[in-house]
């Protein structure tokens, strides 16, 4: 490929908005062009750098027994009416209607769809287990789109699916998505953790992420330098409270004017925060659309997992109280609520580290006063308790090491789904009793745009993007420093020709730009190798360098081919 026919329109300077080193690179490289805030054109050199990912996912795929297919991005909004995500999935969902005022979405992912599909072509358990995926482009209205390609409003996905009459045909399927993902971003060159998840809006109790270090990632690894790995919203530590010693003492209300945070009641009082409990009032929307009022009780120190609340409560949405809504039921606001006196109509949790406190203080439900010296069952109840708070970094993870964060990139997602779907949808097969069961699924993503940010993000340099051999839009770039040289040229041409025999991409720059230009700009595409024909053309000597390191070396044309494919192969390995 010539690179005067080709659309790379480098930059000197990157966007303004650009914070994240992936958006100024494929920005300044050439790769990608903003039509507007979380919509992008993957130009030409990104577009290859796709194929070539989707084209490892089509092989890792079909080794895991898994087979491609395509759907709709336009659906009809019935079918997530059906599964009760069309109001639960938030905002983020583009609804719309067609010219006959009929509800429709844009897809954000594709389980109600492969739902229908299998509950109205499946009727027997002798068809199963199937494995189903696509690769298509989904739609999601983010509120605030940033860093690029890697939180946008559409973007290419991988969405998969498995249905088994069994949980040993869920639990086999799974098993193989799992080793599937690994081999793949093994294959992209990606360095990345598997954590356990939650499964959030997809359903499903099962949940494994794969997750890439980055410094702009924006879900936080929970890690040890053992075994252990989770999302925060997962990541659990080992209880380490003790029972304190005393004697309760009197129930007293103290005025606390002008505190309305934990720190504040602390200083008015004398406590430290960890005798204090921080009092949340939380309005959780049931599956049978009541909302039931949920007041949680934590150390003054630690902070609330929404993620973990939730899932205890079994709620489709979970969302602190207003005002007015913490007023009607505790007659107070927000920084003055606490336990003591709250009636029957209001549950309360508490975290299990508030089982072994006396003599706390907490908001009177009041505003400016809170008690001093309240104890549990004489003077508030608790319903249940349970782990509801956020782990700390270097607390000691269920593996006995101490926990370390880190920011990552989500690149992957998988979930043992059971029944949450065919269930709510009615997909059910005869087993081979007879009997009528519902069909057991699994859900398997890949984020395959927001994959380039995640390579960007580990691999670019201060001078541009450095691309792994295996997803590079060429593997190598050629460079005659001077196009208006016949000699120069000609080896040019002529080392592109065997390269290209050798079955080798490459992109002959035959621009006439100053070398400097076509040097930068080469920096910036980021090809595994760069080929410069020189002053030393003539002698049928070329000069070789390797993105990733920088090392240079002369080789002569007739060993060319072999210079480099033994380099592509050392990248490969190293990678």
């Amino acid at each position: 490929m010539k690179q005067s026919q080709i659309l790379i329109p480098t930059k000197k300077e990157a966007p303004s908005d650009a914070e994240a080193l992936s958006h100024q690179m494929m920005v300044r490289a050439g790769y990608v062009y903003q039509v507007s805030a979380g919509v992008w054109a993957y130009l030409p050199l990104a577009y290859r750098v796709i194929r070539k990912i989707e084209n490892i996912i089509r092989e890792e795929m079909a080794n895991a027994g898994a087979v491609e297919m395509m759907m709709p991005g336009l659906l009809p909004a019935d079918l997530w009416k059906e599964s009760g995500r069309y109001e639960s999935y938030g905002a983020n969902l583009y609804k719309l209607k067609d010219r006959r005022d009929r509800d429709f979405i844009m897809g954000p992912t594709h389980e109600e769809t492969f739902t229908a599909l299998m509950r109205d072509s499946i009727k027997s358990y002798k068809k199963l287990p199937l494995v189903l995926y696509q690769m298509q482009d989904k739609y999601r209205d983010e509120d605030r789109p940033r860093f690029g390609v890697l939180r946008g409003k559409e973007f290419e996905m991988l969405d998969g699916y498995s249905f088994s009459a069994d949980q040993a045909g869920l639990d086999a399927a799974y098993d193989k998505q799992a080793v599937a993902y690994r081999n793949i971003f093994d294959r992209i060159g990606l360095d990345y953790k598997v954590i356990l998840a939650d499964s959030g809006t997809m359903g499903g109790k099962n949940s494994q992420e794969f997750s890439a270090p980055a410094a702009v990632g924006e879900d936080i690894i929970v890690y040890t330098d053992g075994d252990y790995a989770a999302n925060i919203e997962k990541a659990t530590s080992q209880f380490t409270g003790v029972q304190q010693e005393g004697t309760p003492a009197e129930l007293t209300k103290v005025a606390t004017p002008g505190a309305h945070s934990v720190d504040e009641a602390g200083e008015s009082l004398g406590m430290p925060s960890s005798q204090i409990l921080k009092s949340m009032l939380f309005m959780a929307k049931m599956a049978d659309e009541t909302v039931q009022p949920v007041m949680v009780l934590m150390r003054g120190n630690d902070e609330v997992n929404e993620t973990k609340l939730k899932n205890a409560l079994d709620c489709l949405e979970l969302t602190f109280a207003t005002e007015e809504e913490a007023e009607q039921y505790l007659g107070a606001h927000p920084g003055s609520l606490g336990p003591v006196g709250v009636g029957q109509e209001v549950k309360i949790l508490a975290d299990e580290y508030v089982k072994v406190l006396v003599n706390m203080a907490c908001g009177a439900n009041d505003d400016g006063y809170h008690y001093i010296n309240a104890n549990l069952d004489r003077d508030f109840r608790v319903d249940a308790f349970g782990d509801f708070r956020l782990v700390q970094e270097g607390e000691i993870a269920p593996d006995g090491l101490p926990l370390k964060f880190t920011k990552g990139i989500e690149i992957g997602h998988i979930f043992k789904l059971g029944t949450h779907y065919s269930k709510q949808m009615g997909a059910q097969v005869l087993d081979q009793n007879g009997r009528l069961v519902d069909v057991i699924m699994g859900s398997y993503g890949i984020g395959i745009t927001r994959l380039l940010s995640a390579v960007a993000e580990q691999q670019a340099d201060e001078n541009g993007l450095v691309w792994p051999d295996s997803i590079a839009p060429f593997d190598v770039h050629v460079i005659p420093i001077n196009a208006k040289n016949a000699d120069q040229m000609r080896v040019a041409d002529e080392v592109t020709a065997q390269l290209e025999v050798a079955n080798l991409e490459v992109l002959l720059d035959d621009r006439k730009e100053r070398p400097g230009v076509k040097f930068a700009d080469s920096d910036l595409i980021g090809l595994p190798i760069r080929v410069t024909v020189g002053k030393k053309a003539t002698e049928g000597i070329v000069e070789v360098k390797i993105r990733k390191t920088g090392e240079t070396i002369e080789v002569k044309v007739e060993e060319l081919v072999n210079t480099i494919q033994i380099l592509l192969q050392n990248n490969l390995q190293q990678a």
